[in-house]
């Protein structure tokens, strides 16, 4: 049993030695496990980031010019110095101004039915010569007197000659209201009326911001101040000699 029993425990040893080796074995497929895979994703490509697309720059619109606006030609005065009407600029009016316009119209209309109604008389004998005898020089005169005495400002004496066949002379002159413009249209003609001389023609009147008188070789122009800056009829016949001036 002796003899055996070495060999037993040799036996023993040899079978347990593959026992042992086992889990060395083991442990080192562990390790490669892990070196494989390792080598595995360092050989499996690498996926490529999306390139990132910039946005597509927004069109600018085309600035398109804003198209001119059409000017309207200058309202220049007619040929035959007589002014044309303007269209005034649209504002609202205030309450005096619309108690004033309403008191105008309602003159207006009182005007427009008496000189419906009322026949210009005729002139005597005498005064319809003495009117024959006065010169357009001596109407023009008597005019710039009628209207210094209803306070027409700015009086100016033109003589057109030498420029129209249309009249000698004109007188131009200013008032400060409506009102004003018709009192010295009426003063005028009241003057030349005594001294034998009747206006051929008058146009405005209310509301009109001007008022024209026709006496054939004279005509006469009385203007609201905006309209007398806005026409400037002195410049239009620049090349008209200047008899008087009365400020």
């Amino acid at each position: 049993m002796t003899d055996t029993q070495p060999a037993k425990e040799v036996l023993t040893a040899a079978k347990a030695a593959p026992a042992k080796a086992a889990p060395a074995k083991a442990s080192r497929a562990a390790k490669a496990a892990p070196a494989k895979a390792s080598r595995a994703a360092k050989a499996a490509p690498a996926k490529a980031a999306p390139a990132k697309v910039p946005h597509a720059a927004k069109a600018a619109p085309a600035k398109v010019p804003h198209a001119a606006k059409a000017v309207p030609a200058e309202v220049l005065p007619r040929p035959d110095g007589l002014p044309r009407r303007r269209k005034a600029a649209i504002r609202k009016p205030t309450a005096d101004e619309r108690e004033e316009a309403l008191a105008d119209a309602l003159e207006a209309e009182l005007e427009a039915e008496e000189a419906a109604t009322a026949v210009e008389p005729e002139l005597p004998e005498s005064l319809r010569e003495r009117g024959a005898r006065l010169s357009a020089l001596e109407i023009a005169r008597k005019i710039v007197d009628a209207a210094e005495n209803k306070k027409a400002a700015d009086i100016i004496l033109l003589d057109v000659t030498e420029l129209t066949s249309m009249t000698d002379y004109f007188v131009i002159c200013s008032g400060g209201s409506e009102r004003q413009l018709g009192a010295i249209a009426d003063g005028i003609a009241d003057r030349l009326r005594d001294e034998g001389v009747r206006p051929i023609g008058r146009e405005g009147g209310s509301n009109s911001h001007w008022t024209l008188l026709d006496f054939g070789m004279v005509i006469v122009h009385i203007f609201a101040v905006p309209e007398r800056d806005y026409y400037q009829l002195e410049k239009h016949w620049a090349n008209a000699k200047t008899v008087l001036q009365v400020q």
